[in-house]
């Protein structure tokens, strides 16, 4: 995994009307892994840096099951 900042990480989830960005604290689940987020299973498709401008935490991309 390349190095982010501790502190958290974010995740992209999907929905049919479209990306929220949210907040998670721990370290990020890697790619490939299902995850569950308000009842709902996700994969983790993609580990990459935040789109947060000045922001070091490493953001999840979630699709779904």
């Amino acid at each position: 995994m390349d190095s982010y900042d501790s502190g958290g990480y974010l995740v992209f989830v999907w929905s049919p009307s479209g990306y929220t960005l949210e907040t998670r604290s721990g370290d990020p689940p890697p790619v490939g892994a299902e995850v569950e987020d308000r009842e709902r299973r996700f994969r983790v498709t993609k580990l990459a840096p935040s789109p947060l401008p000045g922001d070091g935490r490493a953001c999840a991309y979630l699709q779904p099951l």
